[in-house]
């Protein structure tokens, strides 16, 4: 007799919640069924309904409806925007649900530290969308490190090219502009690179240190005559890579016209109405975005492992990795095909997995391997197969406290922050 299929309830249906239910239908119809839909815009929410075969009775405007029914699946995935991840986590944790909990856990320590508590009471699993934890290329790197190939690592200096026009789209004019309405920078974009830094050192970060700034996209630095919108007839308009009508109305890129109406197939009627009433069609350096467009973190993890991590916004994008041991090396690119590992005793280098390309590390392209890479790790989870790239929600929220305390130390001047004290002061807040 066929086992039966884990039901699926998915609270906000914008793009991240789009990606992990299309790929439990078309890859994994055999493990997964949608059964229910959260989300307050009626064109998402019937992309939802009819894709999955949802009857109209479980089609909800908000979560608060479907999670007052007793629990009726087995897994609530909550992709709701940032701000906004708390509420709903914890009234489906009350309920007895396992979550597929969209990153960041929650915009705050202390909620963070709240959604920990009460999944460990309630005793259900909280998978975090730490996505990068299952893309081929960092799997295969921790595999190298934990062979002892590079012998102990000493050092390692990660980066994130966060692309100059991402940085544009998504935090200047989008959704993640303003710490208020969602989150800080570092905990929006790269508390990816918090927790995977952490997972490949295996140890405690101890020691944080931050300095960062919004330095570019901002009022002063428009080009001069520059209207408000980019719609209305900019002189830089043929020059800048900020223009907004090349970039929704003129580029045809469905990832860039959905995300700037909120529609499934936007007409450019749609998406020329979104330029001329909505942030996407500000002038890039006339929006109110607050989050910086450059930062980095230094830490310091137990047994003397000193680590560096880079965010900027000027680049093409993509992140580089070198991770220096005292054995040997690794540099590597996520999105190449190269991981390349250096001996030092031989002075010879190999190459690891030559063929191992998956495609780029993009939120466009499913970064890297790893949407479905969790999706596949969640599915085998049922199977009590655990991969090593699954941890418990504790240490998803410990690596997110190494991005509150990289920012409180940057809005302190780059004071040193012992994160021991950090999280004992988030305990005591509550």
């Amino acid at each position: 007799m066929a086992e039966a299929k884990k039901r699926v309830v998915l609270i906000g249906a914008g793009l991240r919640g789009q990606t992990y239910t299309n790929l439990m239908a078309n890859d994994h119809s055999d493990i997964f069924e949608v059964v229910a839909v959260a989300e307050p815009i009626e064109d998402r929410r019937n992309y939802i309904k009819n894709k999955h075969g949802i009857p109209d009775e479980l089609c909800f405007e908000s979560w608060e409806p479907l999670l007052e029914k007793e629990r009726f699946a087995d897994v609530a995935i909550i992709s709701t925007q940032d701000r906004y991840h708390f509420a709903p986590a914890m009234a489906a944790i009350e309920k007895g649900y396992n979550l597929l909990l969209e990153k960041p856990i929650a915009p705050t320590p202390e909620e963070c530290d709240a959604i920990v508590k009460a999944a460990h009471a309630k005793g259900v699993f909280v998978l975090v969308c730490h996505v990068l934890r299952f893309t081929d290329f960092f799997i295969a790197l921790k595999q190298i490190i934990d062979s002892g190939e590079i012998g102990r690592v000493m050092n390692i200096h990660h980066t994130e090219g966060v692309g100059n026009v991402h940085q544009s789209h998504s935090y200047v004019r989008g959704n993640w502009g303003q710490t208020e309405k969602s989150s800080m920078m570092l905990l929006a974009k790269s508390c990816h690179d918090m927790d995977i830094l952490a997972w490949l050192v295996g140890k405690k970060c101890k020691k944080v240190q931050s300095f960062g700034a919004l330095s570019f996209f901002k009022e002063e630095n428009a080009p001069e005559g520059a209207p408000e919108r980019c719609i209305d007839g900019c002189p830089h308009g043929d020059t800048c890579p900020y223009n907004s009508v090349n970039l929704y109305l003129k580029s045809k890129s469905s990832w860039f016209r959905c995300s700037s109406t909120m529609l499934i197939n936007p007409t450019d009627a749609d998406v020329e109405h979104a330029l001329r009433t909505t942030d996407y069609g500000r002038c890039a350096f006339r929006c109110k975005n607050d989050v910086v467009d450059h930062q980095i973190v230094n830490m310091e993890f137990e047994d003397d492992v000193c680590v560096s991590f880079t965010m900027s916004a000027f680049n093409l994008g993509g992140r580089t990795i070198r991770i220096m041991g005292t054995k040997g090396e690794i540099q590597a690119k996520m999105g190449g095909n190269e991981i390349i590992v250096y001996d030092l005793e031989t002075k010879k280098s190999r190459i690891h997995d030559p063929s191992a390309k998956v495609g780029d590390e993009t939120i466009v392209s499913g970064h890297g391997g790893g949407d479905s890479g969790i999706i596949r790790a969640l599915a085998d989870l049922f199977k009590g197969n655990k991969w090593d790239s699954v941890c418990d929600i504790a240490e998803s929220s410990h690596n997110h406290m190494i991005a509150f305390a990289a920012e409180s130390s940057r809005l302190a001047g780059g004071a040193l922050v012992d994160l021991d004290e950090y999280v004992s002061s988030v305990g005591d807040k509550q």
